[in-house]
């Protein structure tokens, strides 16, 4: 059995990280120790580790609630569940990554448009276009 702190310190994570997964029911103690204490299995170990790669590779605490839950029931779940939450995900980060492109995009024409001069910024036209709106449709 480990105490909260060891638990942290063996999966690399704080105290308190623990603690917030316990409260978004992620993880839960095996039981408490006659002081209060909270005490885990290895079993948290390897659901904190779970929790750890789910969210390397991009899924919320919703997401990996969701995985956890197929997970612990697997027999009740198909891949195919599984999987279509992954497919989600890869969707969200496409959508993401497609927003991003065009922020690169429409700061690199506001970039360009400015002279990046040691003048005064009345007439800075990165400024210019912030506040009128005006050739904001070309960015």
């Amino acid at each position: 059995m480990y105490r909260i702190g060891q638990l942290a310190k063996l999966t690399g994570v704080t105290s308190d990280t623990l603690r917030y997964y316990e409260k978004h029911q992620l993880m839960t103690p095996a039981r408490r120790s006659e002081s209060g204490y909270r005490l885990y299995t290895d079993a948290a170990v390897q659901q904190i580790q779970f929790i750890q790669r789910a969210k390397r590779v991009g899924f919320t605490l919703k997401g990996i609630s969701e995985l956890l839950s197929l997970k612990v029931e697997k027999g009740s779940h198909s891949c195919e569940q599984v999987k279509t939450l992954t497919e989600n995900k890869l969707h969200d980060v496409e959508r993401k990554l497609e927003e991003l492109q065009n922020i690169k995009q429409a700061l690199l024409r506001l970039n360009a448009a400015c002279c990046g001069g040691a003048e005064s910024a009345e007439h800075c036209s990165i400024l210019n276009t912030l506040e009128t709106g005006k050739d904001m449709e070309v960015i």
